[in-house]
C-alpha cells in the first residue's frame, strides 16, 4: 500500500509521481482515507516542486474520473464545448453559444456560477423570469438535439476530487500553481464529455493570470492535456485588462449579449466572440478558420442566433420574450452616475476593482451563499483609451438600495485612471494556442 507521506517526501524533493501514486492519492482523497493535512501538504510542495506534463495529465485524469462522466453519444453531431478562465463581463457564452449553434455545431454545456469579481454564465441565465439551469439528463439531451444547445449546471457527482481539492487550495494559498489551475479546469471539461474543447484563456487585471507569458503557459499546459485525453482542443489568449463589453451585471449582460447576436453589440466583445466562434466551428469541421470566421460574421450580421437562444431559454423553461425585447427586465429602481473628476484619457482600468464594485452593489457573490440582485450591476460609458472631459459620465451605477451607491462609487473611480496622454493601443486577442504551438498576434 503507497503511503501518502512517502509520496509527499518524494514530491518534496521534486521527483515525478508515477500513475499508479496519483491515482491511489486522488483516489484516498476522495474516499476520506487521506486526511485534508497530508493533501494540504501534498499541494504545497505542488506548488513549489511543479509538476511534469505526464504528471498533470495522470492528475487531470483521475479528477475527471473520480465520479461520474457525461456520455453525449445520444447527441448527434460533433459537440464542442468552450470555457473562459474567467472575467468581468464576459458573456461570451450567452454570444457564441447560439451562434455556433445556429451553424450547425451541438452545445451541450455545463456552465458555473459567479464568485468574487468575476461572472456566472448560469446567475446571468437564471435573470431571465422561469429558466432553470437544473435539468435531468435526458431532457438536457432532447434539448440540445432540437434547438442545438443547452446550458445547465453541473449535475449528479461530476468530479468531486475538483471540490474537494479547490475548497483546500482556496485556503492554503495553492490556488495559483499552473498544474493545479490546469488540472482543475481540464477535469471538468473531460468529464462534461464534448469532442473538442475551445478555451478562452483571459490575461490582464482581471484575470488569474496577470500577464501575457503566465497566461500562455497555462493554455499550454490545458492544450496538451486536452489532446493527451484524445480531445480537439485549441486555446486563444484574450484581453482581460478592461471589462469586455459595456455591461456589468446579470441582466444588464443577457440584453448586451441580445445586441451582439443582432450585430449591435460593443466592438471588443463583438470580435471575441466571433474568434471563438470560429475556432469553435473549425474544431467542428466546418472548413479552415478564415471560412469558419466568415461563418460566422454572417450569422451574426443576419442576426440569426437571436432564435436559436430563444429557443433554448423556451425549453429551458424561460421566457423567451425577454430575448426578442430586452427591455422587459425590470431596471434596477436606483441608479447613479460616475462621473469623470478631471479632462484627459482613460489610460488604465482595474478590471477587477470593476467587478468587486459590481458585486458591492449586489450583482455579484463574495460568499457562495449570498443572493444576486439580477438587475443590479454597472454600465461602462468610458472605457480604455477614450478622451472625458471633467463631469463626463464615466459609467451609472445600478443597485435596489442606495445605500450601497458611496462604497461602489470610491471602489469603481479607484479603478480609473486618467491621465494626459493617450493610452497606447490595445489588442482583443493576443495569441492562438494549439497542439503544434502558438501563434502570437
Amino acid at each position: 500500500m503507497i503511503r501518502m507521506y512517502d509520496l509527499i517526501e518524494k514530491k518534496k524533493h521534486g521527483e515525478e509521481l508515477t500513475g499508479e501514486e496519483i491515482r491511489e492519492m486522488v483516489r484516498g482523497f476522495v474516499s476520506g482515507e487521506i486526511p485534508d493535512y497530508q493533501m494540504s501538504a501534498m499541494l504545497m510542495a505542488i506548488y513549489f516542486r511543479g509538476m511534469s506534463a505526464a504528471e498533470t495529465t495522470r492528475l487531470t485524469m483521475e479528477m475527471a474520473h473520480s465520479g461520474d462522466t457525461a456520455d453525449l453519444s445520444s447527441i448527434r453531431g460533433i459537440k464542442v464545448d468552450k470555457h473562459s478562465t474567467g472575467g468581468v463581463g464576459d458573456k461570451t457564452s450567452l454570444v457564441i453559444g447560439p451562434l455556433t449553434a445556429s451553424l450547425g455545431v451541438k452545445i451541450a454545456k455545463m456552465s458555473g456560477r459567479g464568485l468574487g469579481h468575476t461572472g456566472g454564465t448560469l446567475d446571468k441565465l437564471e435573470s431571465i423570469p422561469g429558466l432553470t439551469t437544473s435539468i435531468e439528463k435526458d431532457r438536457f439531451f432532447e434539448i440540445v438535439n432540437r434547438t442545438g444547445i443547452a446550458i445547465i449546471g453541473q449535475t449528479g457527482n461530476m468530479v468531486p476530487a475538483d471540490k474537494k481539492l479547490y475548497a483546500l487550495r482556496d485556503v492554503t494559498a495553492t490556488v495559483d500553481s499552473v498544474p493545479l489551475i490546469a488540472s482543475s479546469i481540464m477535469s471538468k471539461k473531460l468529464a462534461a464529455g464534448s469532442d473538442a474543447i475551445v478555451l478562452d484563456v483571459k490575461t490582464g487585471s482581471g484575470a488569474f493570470m496577470k500577464t501575457l507569458e503566465e497566461s500562455i503557459a497555462l493554455a499550454k499546459e490545458m492544450v496538451a492535456i486536452g489532446t493527451g485525453a484524445g480531445r480537439v482542443c485549441c486555446a486563444l489568449i484574450t484581453d482581460m485588462d478592461v471589462p469586455l463589453g459595456r455591461a456589468i451585471g446579470n441582466a444588464m449582460e443577457v440584453a448586451e449579449a441580445v445586441q451582439t447576436l443582432k450585430n449591435q453589440g460593443p466592438e471588443d466583445l463583438t470580435e471575441v466572440c466571433l474568434q471563438l466562434a470560429a475556432n469553435m466551428l473549425c474544431l467542428a469541421e466546418k472548413g479552415t478558420l478564415q471560412e469558419c470566421y466568415a461563418m460566422a460574421k454572417e450569422a451574426m450580421e443576419t442576426g440569426r442566433g437571436v432564435d436559436v437562444l430563444a429557443a433554448m431559454v423556451k425549453a429551458q423553461g424561460g421566457d423567451e420574450r425577454y430575448i426578442y425585447d430586452p427591455s422587459l427586465f425590470a431596471p434596477a429602481p436606483y441608479e447613479r452616475q460616475v462621473l469623470a473628476p478631471r479632462d484627459g484619457y482613460v489610460v488604465q482600468i482595474d478590471t477587477a476593482g470593476c467587478g468587486i464594485a459590481s458585486t458591492m452593489l449586489g450583482a455579484g457573490r463574495a460568499k457562495k451563499e449570498d443572493a444576486i440582485n439580477y438587475s443590479a450591476g454597472i454600465y461602462l460609458h468610458k472605457k480604455y483609451g477614450d478622451p472625458v472631459k471633467k463631469g463626463d459620465v464615466l459609467a451609472v451605477l445600478h443597485a435596489s438600495d442606495e445605500a450601497l451607491f458611496d462604497g461602489a462609487e470610491r471602489r469603481f473611480l479607484d479603478s480609473y485612471v486618467i491621465g494626459d496622454a493617450p493610452a497606447a493601443e490595445k489588442r482583443h486577442i493576443y495569441a492562438r494556442v494549439t497542439a503544434e504551438g502558438v501563434e502570437r498576434y
